[in-house]
């Protein structure tokens, strides 16, 4: 379920003269604060919880601001366009606009994004993008044209993805609609033509993004009163064509199709939007929250007063203009499930009480005088918060959360942890949820259909556990193969033996590609790196990698001959990421354990030869990919270090060589082996002749007495 909880007024005064409200309500740097830019010629900061403004910039007389005002996450510093032309810095100290830093450009600035992680850029109206400190460094630098004539930008956002940043922005020419995504990380620009499905001579009256991993989901309010959705990819195929992309009706009246003004769209989380406009025809404006997953009206506010359309939100409140005021309205929004969606949920609040605002009115209290009627409804409040906290749900000890575990349902036995977990730890905490994981095990040994997945997951987040404290959980686990839970385990767990790494790395690498791609998986150790597998080409390698590394070197004549015969084929071989991003994730978290070689090897022996194979094949992929740059590193968070991928490969040669030297499929992988082990063995022998050679200068500097002589000298190394 969504609710809307009592509105307030953030601004006290009219907002400008423009038509249109404010340009923009944009976040700052700390927590609870956000830069109002009006119409016309102020910028204002509020704190959005005290209902009141920190402090209050104008531009001066004549002049007209153009751009929303942004905060610079990375300084502190408020950014902001006016005239379309001139630029302006200052901070929170600043008192006249006319006084701060100023930059003239050389083109009309459209908009300027800044989000937390990356420095601001600037989106001109032709549609070329900038960095910040890249206009700060040459103002006046030529500013290229993108978009062709008479095409307009009418919506843009900006975002994260892998963090990199991807700007979207949308244009109009003639009735039909564009969308441009700019990929910072490669430079890419693609443009997309947008066919939304809408009717025949309909407009689109506002957009709205989310984004995932793979697809930017642009979602569009049509003036036909439907609410349409585009998937754009991330990671386009020929990135240089002009694609049409389709769109899928996702939500069909919205708002009334006759609705010409007051119309806006946002979307809240992957199953819930934010709407502005009239249901009916003949109905008031109003905002609207639906479920886009059941097709359903959660909840809705009318707005008697009117409203321009604009809707932004950050956090839980919802901005909009109401009448010609800046209001502010808190949301909630549950996750969506159907009994939520039909108001089947149960919930512990009595009919008769009403939600109490988060925010009181202090103006309208002062209008009504404090007299006894104020008081009595401050009472009659205090009453019902106390009714209220005594009827809250008794949050369980561990003893009667034992008790439940032998007897209870899945569904409850989740429920009364989530409440226990809720609670304040004590010193004995790391005991106690041992005790829970064992209650919970020993059901399951007694009760096959018992396995309750989600409750152990949630007890594995706690950060307390570890494999001596519940040795079974890993046993179930591995029994149900369950692969989630086993890469948990290995990220959370400490001391997991030998024996059970490697019967996950058996699991890991027998599993079906179909079944680990319905499977939820943490992908944090895999970036870009591991984006195509077997089968989808790459990139063409050059021939000289970095680090010393040549694939087509020809010291060893043996290998040469081996090679020659199919040399593109071993670019192509280098080239592939031989395994699935979910399985190269899986891998990685054995990597990243801990183990005693003495102990491990005996059990490496025990994985069948072409499941070895593979795994060599990743490793010598990930050795590659470390080749690629000066600090013979991997992309992403916690990826596997170059000391990890080599010992890895040690520990296989060691354990199986004499059976994976029989497998025709590996006589390749090994050969490629054996010359990049050659090439860095050249490498540290020509780095040990360089250490001796600057040895022996450091000697002959000591011995000398160089205030008494002057002399210059070479010193041949080789």
């Amino acid at each position: 379920m969504a609710a809307l909880e009592e509105e307030f007024t953030l601004t006290a005064v009219l907002l400008g003269s423009g038509p249109d409200g404010p340009l923009g309500v944009e976040p700052s740097n700390k927590t609870d604060q956000f830069l109002v830019t009006d119409s016309g010629r102020t910028v204002i900061l509020y704190k959005v919880s005290d209902q009141k403004p920190l402090g209050s910039w104008s531009v001066k007389q004549g002049q007209i601001i153009t751009c929303p005002a942004v905060c610079n996450f990375q300084t502190g510093e408020f950014i902001v366009v006016h005239d379309n032309k001139v630029l302006r810095i200052w901070n929170n100290e600043d008192v006249n606009l006319d006084k701060v830093f100023k930059a003239t450009l050389s083109a009309e600035v459209y908009r300027i994004h800044s989000i937390q992680g990356t420095e601001p850029l600037v989106l001109f109206k032709e549609g070329a993008v900038r960095s910040l400190e890249a206009l700060l460094e040459e103002p006046q630098q030529k500013i290229e044209t993108v978009i062709s004539d008479e095409e307009v930008i009418k919506w843009t956002k900006f975002f994260m993805v892998f963090r990199h940043p991807v700007l979207i922005f949308i244009t109009e020419k003639h009735g039909n609609y564009f969308a441009y995504v700019q990929k910072f990380n490669s430079r890419i620009l693609s443009k997309y033509t947008l066919v939304l499905g809408q009717e025949e001579n309909s407009v689109i009256q506002s957009f709205s993004t989310s984004v995932d991993r793979k697809f930017i989901s642009l979602m569009s309010l049509s003036s036909d009163g439907c609410v349409y959705e585009t998937l754009i990819p991330i990671h386009p195929s020929d990135p240089e064509k002009n694609q049409r992309v389709v769109g899928s009706l996702l939500l069909k009246s919205a708002v009334s199709g006759n609705a010409r003004s007051g119309v806006g769209l946002t979307v809240l989380d992957k199953d819930h939007v934010a709407v502005l406009g009239p249901p009916l025809p003949t109905s008031k404006e109003c905002l609207s929250i639906w479920n886009i997953k059941f097709q359903t009206l959660q909840t809705s506010k009318e707005l008697p007063q009117g409203t321009s359309g604009q809707l932004w939100y950050y956090g839980e409140n919802l901005f909009m203009l109401h009448g010609k005021f800046l209001t502010v309205i808190p949301y909630k929004c549950e996750v969506s499930s159907l009994a939520g969606a039909l108001g089947k949920l149960k919930h512990s609040q009595n009919p008769g009480t009403h939600a109490i605002p988060h925010f009181v009115n202090w103006e309208a209290s002062q209008e009504s005088g404090l007299g006894s009627q104020n008081s009595e409804q401050t009472k009659r409040i205090l009453r019902r918060r106390k009714i209220e906290v005594s009827v809250q749900p008794e949050v369980p000890t561990s003893k009667q959360l034992l008790a439940t575990i032998k007897k209870g349902s899945e569904k409850h036995i989740e429920v009364e942890l989530r409440k226990f977990l809720a609670i304040k730890r004590t010193p004995d905490f790391h005991t106690i949820i041992g005790d829970i994981v064992i209650g919970l095990l020993e059901r399951c040994k007694t009760e096959p259909s018992f396995y309750p997945r989600n409750a152990l997951m949630q007890l594995i987040q706690t950060h307390v556990l570890s494999y001596s404290l519940c040795p079974g959980l890993m046993e179930i686990a591995l029994e149900k193969t369950d692969v989630q839970m086993l890469q948990l385990c290995l990220q959370q767990f400490p001391d997991i033996p030998e024996s059970v790494t490697c019967a996950c790395l058996k699991i890991f690498l027998g599993i079906g590609d179909d079944s680990l791609q319905e499977t939820d998986i943490n992908m944090e150790s895999v970036s870009d790196y591991a984006s195509t597998v077997q089968g989808e080409k790459m990139e063409e390698q050059a021939e000289i990698l970095q680090n010393g590394f040549n694939l087509e070197d020809d010291n060893c004549e043996n290998c040469a001959q081996q090679l020659s015969a199919k040399p593109q084929a071993a670019v192509e071989e280098a080239a592939l990421c031989p395994v699935i991003p979910k399985r190269a994730a899986l891998l990685n978290a054995i990597l990243h354990s801990a183990y005693s070689e003495t102990f491990l090897l005996p059990h490496l022996k025990g994985i069948p030869a072409q499941h070895i194979t593979l795994f060599l094949q990743y490793l010598y992929f990930l050795y590659l990919k470390c080749s690629e740059n000066v600090t013979m590193t991997l992309p992403g968070i916690h990826p596997p270090t170059l000391n990890q991928i080599m010992d890895w490969i040690c520990l296989l040669l060691d354990a199986n060589f004499t059976v994976v030297v029989m497998i025709p499929e590996a006589k390749r992988l090994l050969l490629s082996l054996y010359k990049f082990v050659k090439s860095q063995i050249s490498i540290c022998s020509e780095l040990n002749k360089i250490e001796v050679g600057f040895r022996e200068l450091q000697k002959l500097n000591q011995e000398k007495n160089n205030r008494e002589l002057y002399s210059i000298e070479v010193l041949e190394l080789f």
